[in-house]
């Protein structure tokens, strides 16, 4: 019988691809993903089927096979030239796939049983100079796996081999900040690199016609604070299989606004990492504000981690083909 780690199936990286810079981005960041994580890599092609009219005349539809087949064909020259130019990266299993309906719920279905689905932050679509694409917010908030939006074409992943760089987690104690700290850690010893994990408080004084509520010193609330983050950083690290690399992790306490504080933390990041839904007001939505701020607006690219993760089975898509 072979060993257990032998029968386990191969990690599966998912990235959207539709020939924007973003989307070329999102490419070069997934393909160095996949060969970190010793995984398979699954680009997904959206071909839109269109229909015309012209002139009163019969309805012409167009030789869809021949679409999907010409949009694989591209993404396997993107895909070989990415290739080209990212160390490391010659022997990741590529399979292309397309697709003539809608870009996003098809890559969300994809994503079941998936550790990672990557996109671009803007693409062809009709939101492209939004500065959150209608794909990438749709992935990001109904994925059921850890999803990267990657801001191209800076937010290129290929500097990440390198090392010596950052990757920034937020922490705030709810269940899904811990499922980004565990994240966080992963990476960052992926890429070995620095861990900044920021843990954010706000002091607030409430205000009545007659008097003062009074709150915790501000160097009181710093300490808590502090004690919280590093007791979570310790849980997760303890809980890591023995002999695992560790990273360099520093925990950092600052007064301010998450979203705020995050993006400007993950300036010259490799990688930010929040949870998908915090302890803010709006936590009982699909993507909360701190999340949706970090990814709309940070410079690097951005790892959103959902507190649980369900895996359905993967979803048939047409056209596979090797690259």
């Amino acid at each position: 019988m072979a060993p257990p780690d032998q029968c386990a199936p191969r990690p599966r990286v998912v990235v959207g691809l539709d020939g924007s810079a973003g989307g070329q981005a999102a490419l070069r960041y997934a393909l160095t993903a996949a060969a970190r994580r010793g995984a398979g890599l699954e680009v997904l092609v959206g071909c839109a089927r269109e229909l015309y009219r012209m002139s009163g005349g019969p309805l012409v539809v167009l030789d869809v096979s021949a679409i999907e087949a010409a949009a694989r064909q591209r993404a396997a020259d993107v895909l070989a030239e990415a290739r080209r130019t990212l160390p490391g990266t010659a022997d990741v299993p590529v399979d292309v796939l397309s697709t003539v309906q809608a870009a996003a719920p098809e890559l969300v279905r994809l994503a079941a049983g998936a550790d990672l689905v990557v996109v671009g932050s803007r693409g062809h679509g009709v939101v492209r100079s939004a500065l959150l694409g209608s794909v990438a917010l749709h992935v990001t908030t109904h994925a059921p796996c850890p999803v990267v939006v990657v801001h191209g074409p800076g937010g290129d992943a290929s500097g990440a081999l390198t090392g010596s760089s950052r990757v920034v987690v937020g922490v705030d104690g709810s269940p899904s900040a811990a499922a980004g700290l565990a994240a966080a850690v992963e990476e960052a010893a992926r890429l070995d690199a620095d861990l900044d994990v920021v843990a954010c408080f706000t002091m607030e004084t409430y205000w009545s016609d007659l008097w003062q509520v009074m709150v915790p010193p501000v160097s009181e609330v710093r300490d808590d604070v502090r004690r919280e983050a590093e007791a979570q950083l310790a849980a997760v690290l303890a809980a890591r299989p023995a002999g695992t690399p560790e990273p360099r992790a520093h925990v950092e306490v600052v007064e301010g606004a998450p979203s705020d504080v995050l993006v400007r933390r993950a300036r010259d990041a490799a990688l930010l990492v929040v949870g998908s839904r915090g302890r803010g007001a709006v936590r009982a939505a699909l993507l909360g504000s701190v999340a949706l701020h970090c990814v709309m607006h940070a410079s690097c690219p951005v790892l959103v981690v959902h507190p649980s993760a369900a895996r359905a089975p993967q979803a048939a898509l047409s056209g596979t083909a090797p690259a």
